[in-house]
């Protein structure tokens, strides 16, 4: 079994905090990441996929496939977009974009599109200090 790791990059805006919070309480539990109006980041996304190489071609899977699904079901949703406003399940009162939550609404996208190849990981950075990672069960 192998491994196929691509890259991709993007970029977005989000605001971490909750409408039912106060100003203070926001401020105190997501610091200068609850500023007016937001804040970007030139995010990177590292999947894996899984999977015998095809006797023909050799791959894993197709990368221009895979390249085009990824567009299509994720870069093209977040890229250049402020998450809060782009993302319903970013919206006001609903998930906080943080890094985790991002890699999973990314899953949850990848997988079905991506069948049959079969998805085991995602890593999603903000920057070179901060991320989040789904390893597969």
């Amino acid at each position: 079994m192998l491994r196929l790791l691509r890259r991709y990059r993007f970029s977005a805006s989000h605001l971490y905090r909750r409408p039912e919070w106060s100003e203070d309480e926001n401020r105190r539990r997501f610091g200068k990441c609850a500023n007016l109006p937001g804040h970007g980041h030139n995010y990177r996304l590292w999947l894996a996929v899984e999977g015998e190489p095809d006797a023909t071609t050799g791959f894993v899977a197709d990368l221009g496939w895979l390249d085009q699904t990824v567009q299509s079901t994720i870069l093209d949703v977040l890229d250049h977009q402020h998450l809060n406003h782009a993302v319903p399940e970013f919206a006001a009162g609903k998930l906080v974009p943080s890094s985790e939550n991002v890699v999973l609404w990314i899953r949850d996208r990848l997988i079905p599109a991506l069948a049959p190849a079969r998805l085991v990981s995602l890593r999603v950075d903000e920057d070179d200090d901060l991320g989040a990672e789904w390893l597969a069960p």
